[in-house]
């Protein structure tokens, strides 16, 4: 689904976009404020759906009180001003000016007409069943108590056309989608368009906040969500929010990445903001607490999942009280492992009415470790994703363990350039190539692994993980990663080489990580078997639609 253009329109015209957004299908586009010239005037339509194997739709917008006497439309704004409007001639002027538009251009050639409907919304105003004019019957107006499924009503209204006019197809759409593009206008603005929607993504992730404001009292609490619900910037803010209240907080994760991300956020808030300790479940020893490393390093793994744990679990219960927290904020809790937790609690002042506060998605469990998390007083589930363009949530939806309302806004469609796993690295790399051409900047993306690392990635890890993880920063770079690496994190754009012959662990977990971390724009780089072998036939089909060329060999 594709909105064509940002909308600022007015309250009516906001709701009515928003109902409208919602039921879109995954083919379906919808331009707002379309402008459209001819001869004899200038026409501005509120809302064009553009719905395959249905037609397209002019809509026209009246908010505050419409009422009709017979023989004009009324309508009454806040101000209390009534004046005289012309929602269904605007419609149907509208309709035809576009339709004429389309059909006077070249690209359309000698394409039969398809069929052309117009409809008037009153977002605010209730309509009798009974409602009807001469030139508006009830099933082409729509009222307050008719926004429910408002998308699918108005689908009705060109599939229920009879005559000579067929409905048109999903290549149809797109040639008008190009048609409307115009000819000679320099290409868009991809970063002034990811900038909108970053922009409606704060805003909506700034509501999910309210959750904070009714739970402060609750000592101890999970709040579970799928990729893009914006648990990360929950936990931060939880973490800000209690620090600024005057507890002392420790704000964990067990990834390196996503720590990094914590300590750079934070380092910009004030002081008293500041967690008292950023970072790893594991450097909360080492660091924190000065737990000694193992010789081996991190290939010691018995180390950094048993030992430790238990080293910090003493190091805390015989630490003094001033090197422990008042509260714990915990990202991706489902990263840790059973005996972890003893530790985790260990941390806490009052080790059974500190405050812990845990983040969670049981979908991303990518690691081969199982652990039960402490017992909470509250569990909230949040529902929206707020942070992937509806294109990129459509794809990984039927990999997510609860389905999620999409939130977020408009943007290119999924791609996926078929493969075999042996060519997904280099099929990547010409990828980005694209991108970089396209207009989006080395920042903006990020080309992630699924099984062995990327030869870029292994060359800065060589460096040391500091260096490696603030290369994640550096504007000239394109960032290097493994899925198994970048939970919790996210990038504009993500190109995912899917690069495993076989299932390893876990492998559909990985597959939902590396298609959810996109904002903006997913290219796949895969063979769709696998896919299919991984994730089902309902994710291979989604990708197919949208396939390059295969490159198979």
């Amino acid at each position: 689904m594709t909105l064509s253009k940002d909308h600022n329109g007015n309250e009516g015209e906001r709701a009515v976009g928003r109902e409208l957004k919602a039921g879109l299908r995954a083919t379906d586009r919808i331009w707002a404020n379309q402008r459209v010239t001819n001869s004899c005037k200038d026409f501005e339509i509120d809302f064009v759906l553009a719905l395959p194997d249905a037609g397209f739709v002019a809509l026209e917008v009246k908010g505050g009180q419409v009422t009709y006497d017979g023989e004009r439309w009324l309508q009454t704004g806040q101000n209390g001003k009534t004046r005289r409007i012309h929602p269904v001639d605007q419609a149907r002027g509208g309709k035809y000016a576009l339709r004429d538009y389309v059909e006077a251009d070249a690209r359309w050639g000698s394409r039969r007409r398809v069929r052309w409907a117009h409809a008037v919304v009153f977002p605010f105003t209730a309509l009798p069943d009974d409602f009807a004019t001469p030139d508006c019957p009830r099933e082409m107006a729509f009222g307050r108590n008719d926004l429910d499924g408002l998308i699918e009503r108005i689908r009705a209204i060109p599939a229920r056309q009879e005559g000579g006019n067929r409905k048109p197809s999903y290549d149809d759409v797109e040639l008008v989608a190009e048609i409307l593009q115009g000819r000679g206008i320099p290409q868009a603005d991809i970063i002034g368009q990811a900038d909108q929607r970053d922009a409606l993504g704060e805003h909506l992730t700034e509501q999910q906040a309210l959750l904070l404001d009714v739970s402060k009292h609750i000592r101890r609490m999970e709040i579970r969500g799928g990729a893009g619900s914006g648990k990360t910037w929950l936990a931060l803010e939880q973490a800000r929010r209690l620090q600024r209240s005057g507890e002392r907080v420790a704000l964990l994760c067990y990834s390196r990445g996503l720590a990094a991300y914590f300590q750079r956020v934070t380092s910009g808030w004030e002081r008293k903001e500041r967690p008292a300790y950023v970072g790893t479940f594991h450097g909360l020893g080492t660091d924190h607490w000065g737990v000694a490393l193992p010789p081996a390093g991190d290939e010691d793994s018995e180390y950094w999942e048993e030992r430790l744990p238990r080293e910090m679990a003493e190091v805390a219960r015989d630490s003094s009280v001033g090197r422990r927290f008042d509260a714990l904020v915990v990202d991706e809790g489902q990263d840790f492992a059973d005996l972890w937790w003893p530790a985790v609690t260990a941390a806490l002042k009052d080790e059974y009415r500190g405050r812990l506060s845990i983040f969670s998605d049981e979908g991303q469990r990518v690691f081969a470790r199982f652990g039960g998390m402490p017992e909470c007083q509250a569990i909230f589930v949040l529902e929206h994703n707020l942070r992937n363009t509806r294109q990129i949530a459509d794809a990984f939806e039927s990999l997510a363990l609860t389905r999620m309302r999409s939130r977020g806004g408009i943007g290119p469609e999924v791609r996926l350039v078929p493969c075999v796993a042996s060519e997904a690295v280099m099929t990547a790399d010409d990828v980005v190539d694209q991108l970089l051409d396209q207009g989006w900047r080395p920042e903006d993306i990020v080309l992630l692994t699924t099984g062995s690392r990327h030869p870029e990635q292994a060359s800065r890890q060589e460096e040391g993980q500091d260096e490696y993880w603030a290369s994640f920063w550096d504007n000239d770079l394109v960032f290097y990663g493994h899925v198994l690496g970048f939970k919790g994190l996210e990038r504009r754009v993500v190109v995912l080489a899917v690069n495993d012959s076989e299932p390893k662990d876990r492998a559909r977990e990985r597959l939902y990580v590396g298609l959810s971390r996109a904002r903006d724009e997913l290219v796949v780089c895969g063979n769709p078997d696998y896919l299919e072998l991984v994730a089902g036939a309902a994710l291979r089909r989604k990708l197919e639609r949208l396939a390059d060329p295969p490159s198979l060999r």
